[in-house]
Formats: structure tokens, C-alpha cells, sequence
């Protein structure tokens, strides 16, 4: 997702509220805000699963390959 469609976004939002959308506007900003969040959630899932715990023997764990979900939103790995 680009500043882009983050503008658009804020566009569709502001119109939406100041006079209204037109039933394809409304699509396009449905559309959008799947996208948008399926975004956050694998930049956080990312994030989470590249979390490294130091214990106190020493060692390194992974958190992400010790609990996390591998691959995408929502999938466990086997």
C-alpha cells in the first residue's frame, strides 16, 4: 500500500462524511480498507515473529519460531 492509497483513503473518508459516496466510491474505499489492514497485520506479524528473547542461561529464542504463525494472517504452520 502507497501514500497513494492512503490518500485516497483519507479522500473517500472526508467525502463520505461531508456529502456522501457514490455506490462505486463506497466499493473502492470497502476495497481499500481490506487492503489497508491486511497490510498492518502482516507488517505486525512480521514484526512479532522477529522477536528474539534472550534467556537467562544465555541462549536465544526466537518467539516467532517458538509461538508464532508462519506465512500469513490467521495460518499455523505445521
Amino acid at each position: 500500500m502507497d501514500n497513494y492509497d492512503i490518500d485516497r483513503i483519507n479522500t473517500l473518508y472526508h467525502k463520505a462524511k461531508a456529502v456522501g459516496l457514490t455506490p462505486e466510491e463506497a466499493e473502492e474505499q470497502k476495497r481499500l480498507r481490506k487492503a489497508y489492514i491486511r497490510n498492518i497485520r502482516e507488517n505486525l506479524l512480521g514484526t512479532l515473529n522477529n522477536i528474539d528473547m534472550e534467556n537467562e542461561d544465555g541462549t536465544v529464542t526466537n518467539l516467532g519460531e517458538k509461538y508464532g504463525k508462519k506465512g500469513s494472517p490467521g495460518k499455523k504452520s505445521t
